[in-house]
C-alpha cells in the first residue's frame, strides 16, 4: 500500500497521499468508452415523407373600436351609442366565432367609474379579449 514501507524506523511517517493515477486511468478507459458508444445511440429511420403544398388558413378576429370621450359618451366603431344598444351589440360579438376583439380607448379625462362600466359590461357578455389603445409619448 502507498501509506507506509517495509521498514519501521522513527522518521519514516505515514504517506497521506492518494495515488491519482488509477482512477485517472479509470477515467481515460471510461472516456473512450463514452466516445465510441455515443454514435451507436442516435435512432435515425430514413424516410422519404410525402410532400404538399397548402396555405395556412389563419382567421383573424374582427375587432371592436370602442371609444369613451370625456363626458362619457360611448362610441362603437365610430359611431354614438347609448349603453342599451352597446350590451346588445356586445352579446352579439360575444356569440361570433372567432370572437372579436374589443379595443377599448379612453379620453385622458374620462371618468374611471365609466371605463370600469363599460369593462363590466363586456365580461359580463362574455367578451374576453379586452385591449386598451393608448399613444405614445412624444418627446
Amino acid at each position: 500500500m502507498a501509506f507506509g514501507g517495509i521498514n519501521k524506523s522513527v522518521s519514516s511517517q505515514p504517506m497521506a497521499e492518494i495515488n491519482m493515477v488509477p482512477m485517472i486511468d479509470v477515467m481515460l478507459v471510461l472516456l473512450i468508452i463514452f466516445i465510441v458508444t455515443a454514435p451507436l445511440l442516435t435512432h435515425a429511420v430514413k424516410l422519404e415523407l410525402p410532400q404538399a403544398s397548402s396555405t395556412p388558413n389563419i382567421t383573424r378576429p374582427d375587432n371592436i373600436q370602442l371609444a369613451i370621450d370625456a363626458e362619457g359618451a360611448v362610441h362603437w366603431n365610430g359611431e354614438f351609442i347609448d349603453i342599451e344598444i352597446m350590451r346588445t351589440q356586445m352579446n352579439a360579438a360575444a356569440l361570433l366565432q372567432p370572437q372579436p376583439e374589443l379595443h377599448l380607448r379612453a379620453d385622458r379625462s374620462t371618468p374611471y367609474g365609466k371605463v370600469a362600466q363599460v369593462m363590466s359590461e363586456a365580461a359580463r357578455s362574455g367578451l374576453t379579449k379586452i385591449g386598451f389603445i393608448t399613444e405614445p409619448e412624444r418627446q
